[in-house]
């Protein structure tokens, strides 16, 4: 296992008093290992896990050429651009079950969405296209010329999967849409790797737990709410170790019993230069760890490295993220670092969601150097383009401003100010907090 120190002399330009994003998640990226175990689980347990295999696909699907539409089935070869076809109604398929007639030349089936395609036809006109034949009335149907090819509205025998073939593979966030996938093979339980387990506590002499009373120049912990709401939306689980204070005996007993049960530890408060901040000497003393100056707004203080479950094994140790302890700089630097590393951790092979661009609404005021991530509201606009402008007070301490948000405005290192009606790049909140 690779100390903090080798994993940063492998990064391009790192400096821990002046890290970039980029150069942060580089590093997040080499310090974190997936999880090792495996798991069976339900389907309707399955929602949020990541596949540890490769899934095959036990047969086809669809199992047999079937209709896309409620219409009439025929041989697409009898088709012309120059007239149109005339059939006869030779009889009808309903989905469930083949229909055991024969369709000759100049005959059609009609057929229900989801019924297997009659042998010698692959074609399906949709039943509101179709006029009725004046010498048949309703046993024959007229088809008008140039409105098909051959083929259309045809499923074929595995064209969404093919026996023997991957359907899902091992790394896979498994999503309602994937659930679904599986629940259409007909698979009952599937392996997944177990859920990553994630302790978190606050820090501090000044954070109150919800039932204690008001006293002056303390303030209700709300970090912890917030990030254990996060963390259930990711799928972990969680181990509330409540408020430690800052005293030294409490920090480490909170540490060492983190490390002891989980995976991953998250704590909020104690990573900057303070008198009374503790938390920085006890987790150098307890681990491997590293204490950054991030070039980014909101969120420029953040320790990162690795507690010792048992300090005579320096290779078994729960990765650690220490936050800032401002509510707003907690959320963003979780969803800039902390959420893409849990996700890797977790086994997941998920691509972070692309940003959106958007037209700023408003001048932004930037300093080319750091990052900056500004709470907005990103709305449709008239011409039916993304628009985003700047809601509420921007401090870092402000929470009502990302509850007000629908998103964020990424603000990249290298750039300056942003004029009115500029394209910037928008990181939505949407199945993410």
């Amino acid at each position: 296992m690779k100390t903090v120190d080798a994993i940063a002399a492998e990064l391009e330009g790192y400096d821990p008093f002046a890290l970039s994003v980029s150069t942060v998640n580089a590093f997040l990226s080499k310090l974190v290992e997936p999880v090792a175990d495996e798991e069976s689980v339900t389907l309707v347990q399955a929602l949020g896990r990541v596949l540890s295999q490769d899934l095959i696909s036990p047969i086809n699907v669809p199992p047999h050429d079937n209709s896309a539409m409620d219409g009439y089935a025929f041989d697409g070869a009898q088709l012309s651009a120059q007239a149109p076809l005339n059939l006869k109604v030779v009889g009808t398929a309903f989905a469930g079950k083949a229909w055991q007639g024969v369709a000759r030349s100049g005959e059609c089936v009609k057929i229900m969405t989801g019924a297997i395609m009659p042998t010698g036809l692959n074609t399906v006109v949709p039943q509101e296209f179709v006029t009725r034949s004046p010498d048949f009335h309703d046993m024959a149907v007229v088809i008008p010329k140039g409105l098909l090819q051959t083929g259309d509205n045809r499923r074929k025998l595995g064209e969404d999967l093919i026996q023997g073939q991957p359907a899902l593979r091992k790394g896979q966030l498994l999503t309602p849409a994937a659930v679904g996938l599986l629940a259409s093979l007909g698979i009952e339980q599937v392996s997944v790797w177990r859920k990553l387990r994630v302790a978190y506590f606050s820090t501090g002499d000044e954070i109150l737990s919800l039932g204690e009373a008001p006293r002056e120049g303390a303030v209700y912990d709300s970090n912890r709410y917030t990030v254990m709401g996060l963390l259930m939306r990711l799928g972990c689980e969680v181990i509330d170790l409540g408020v430690v204070r800052d005293q030294p005996a409490l920090l480490e007993a909170a540490f060492m019993r983190a490390a002891g049960v989980a995976d991953a530890i998250i704590t909020s408060g104690g990573v900057s230069v303070g008198e009374a901040d503790y938390t920085r000497t006890m987790m150098k003393k307890l681990g491997d760890v590293a204490f950054w100056k991030i070039a980014m707004r909101p969120g420029r203080p953040m320790a990162v490295g690795r507690i010792l479950k048992n300090k005579s094994v320096s290779s078994d140790a729960a990765v650690l993220f220490g936050l800032p302890g401002n509510p707003v700089a907690v959320m963003v630097t979780f969803l800039a670092f902390v959420r893409p590393a849990l996700l890797q951790m977790m086994g997941s092979t998920a691509t972070p969601a692309p940003l959106l661009q958007a037209r700023s609404l408003t001048p932004l005021r930037k300093k080319p150097g750091r990052t900056e991530y500004q709470r907005g509201i990103v709305a449709t606009l008239s011409d039916g383009a993304l628009g985003v402008k700047v809601i509420g007070n921007q401090g870092s301490g402000v929470l009502s401003s990302m509850v007000q948000a629908n998103g964020l405005i990424v603000l990249h290192h290298a750039q300056g100010d942003v004029a009115a009606g500029d394209q910037v790049a928008v990181m939505m909140f949407d199945s993410v907090i």
